[in-house]
């Protein structure tokens, strides 16, 4: 078995590396990067690198050959039409090399989004699903790390944290945890022909937050509604499905996801160098 991964330098390609050298040896890993340079770290590891485009078909077709299971991890690109081409390419090659398992990462619940992204990745997965390969769609929720963008150091600065009100409700996971999911989908057998709902299994709200924050400050931090915020992450918020969750992170991880707590922790210290 090899497995050949697409966008192997992002954050999400390299973990999942990291979880499947923890079960398969490096020479059965094909790192498939847009930049071999930045790639280094993995050739030191004993891992195959390899030029691969999105938007260079021939290059896709030497970066795949060989492989029995292909990670396409989504496009990064902010023109959906030339995400969707980029996707077509992808597939296209794993054809021509015969690919024997195709697998996606998608976004969590799309049926339920209102945005463009949720009919691309619908789209994306139905020409998957026209391949007659035998695929695995691996529907990603949002990062929990979102929450970098709601301004958590002015929150424990000022004792307030600002949001705009609504119900809201958060299935988010971590990276991470990502990552060992996907692995024990590219190692493990019986997931062809299977779409995962990687969410949380149970959603949190603004209120968790704020508990976890003041656990981890030492003091207090309040949440205060304001109509006239102005952030733009509540637009995007709104228009995707940040509530329904699924079992099936969990159990393909076979444990607990990180929690809430944990997650907000390592988030912080990345922000503030390790105090909070």
């Amino acid at each position: 078995m090899s497995i050949a991964i697409t966008g192997a330098n992002g954050q999400l390609g390299s973990l999942i590396i990291k979880e499947l050298l923890q079960q398969i040896s490096a020479d059965q890993i094909i790192a498939c990067v847009r930049h071999p340079e930045k790639a280094q770290a993995f050739q030191e590891q004993g891992i195959e690198v390899r030029y691969c485009d999105y938007d260079q078909p021939e290059s896709l077709i030497t970066a795949f050959a060989g492989a029995s299971k292909l990670l396409l991890i989504s496009s990064s690109d902010k023109d959906d039409t030339v995400r969707l081409r980029q996707h077509a390419h992808v597939l296209e090659a794993a054809k021509k090399v015969n690919i024997e398992h195709l697998l996606f990462t998608s976004f969590a619940f799309l049926e339920k989004g209102l945005i463009s992204p949720s009919h691309l990745y619908l789209a994306t997965e139905h020409a998957i699903q026209t391949t007659r390969i035998p695929y695995t769609i691996l529907r990603n929720a949002l990062y929990t790390d979102f929450v970098g963008v709601l301004g958590l150091e002015a929150a424990i600065a000022s004792g307030q944290l600002p949001i705009l009100p609504g119900v809201w409700k958060f299935n988010t996971v971590t990276r991470g945890d990502l990552a060992l999911g996907i692995a024990a989908v590219l190692t493990g057998n019986g997931h062809e022909n299977r779409t995962y709902e990687l969410t949380a299994p149970r959603p949190w709200t603004f209120d968790d937050l704020v508990l976890v924050l003041s656990e981890l400050n030492g003091k207090p931090i309040t949440l205060v509604e304001d109509s006239q915020l102005q952030n733009w992450i509540y637009g995007f918020l709104g228009k995707i499905d940040t509530s329904s969750t699924s079992l099936d992170l969990e159990r393909l991880i076979g444990g607990s996801v990180t929690s809430l707590k944990a997650s907000i922790q390592q988030l912080m210290s990345s922000i503030t160098g390790g105090i909070i």
